[in-house]
């Protein structure tokens, strides 16, 4: 079973502090032998995760940060991510994990930037009835893992939304969110692999039931053709 080793995030600490062009450079056959390293850690976790779930793609994002638009001119990212895609239209949602130095890895999953359809969809059927969500994200075997809901959200009610419903925490977020910190001493331990791979396993009613309500009309029919 593939590791990750204390290099990664040693590389990673040295990159904050040196992140310029030069030192990058001057340190570039280091980091590829590491990204190969991490490369592959990525590449098992997919194998596992299409052991329990129709995961079709996978994506390695690119040491490089794009600062055109951005305020922060620093050329690297000083973290590794990778996120892993359900087969669409049928199932929705996916999967993040982000691995960065002094205890600020993290898996991610959920809905980051539902589109504007979509939301309008989820913020619907919570208007209906929110119990089957509540009850998945209340039950211990779910919660003990990924805690709360987070994401971001509106001040008040949606347009033409009462802001007096029951359910509005719910209704007026724009995202949804699930989120899991780990330590250094976690990534870098031998079962950090399998931990990542069943917290993923874990949020499956949630997914399954997301992905009922966005392949389905408000009366329940199918939008699949």
């Amino acid at each position: 079973m593939k590791t990750l080793s204390n290099d990664v995030l040693n590389f990673l600490k040295k990159l904050e502090k040196n992140n310029n062009r030069d030192w990058f450079n001057e340190n570039k056959k280091e980091f590829k032998v590491l990204e190969n390293q991490v490369k592959a850690f990525y590449s098992e976790l997919f194998t596992m995760l299409k052991t329990h779930d129709d995961v079709d793609s996978s994506k390695i994002f690119r040491i490089y940060r794009d600062v055109r638009f951005s305020k922060n001119k620093q050329p690297y990212k000083t973290h590794f991510g990778g996120s892993f895609h359900r087969k669409k239209p049928q199932l929705r949602g996916g999967y993040y994990l982000h691995i960065a130095p002094n205890n600020e890895s993290f898996i991610a999953t959920g809905f980051w930037e539902p589109n504007k359809d979509d939301l309008l969809r989820i913020r619907k059927e919570f208007e209906m009835d929110a119990a089957e969500m509540r009850d998945i994200m209340n039950k211990p075997s779910f919660k003990n893992i990924w805690g709360n809901l987070v994401g971001d959200e509106l001040k008040s009610a949606p347009r033409d939304f009462d802001k007096n419903h029951p359910d509005i925490d719910l209704i007026r977020k724009k995202q949804y969110i699930f989120t899991k910190k780990y330590k250094d001493s976690e990534v870098l331990s031998n079962n950090f692999l399998d931990e990542v791979n069943n917290s993923f396993k874990a949020v499956r009613p949630f997914f399954d039931y997301m992905s009922d309500v966005l392949t389905t009309n408000l009366n329940g029919e199918s939008l699949i053709k």
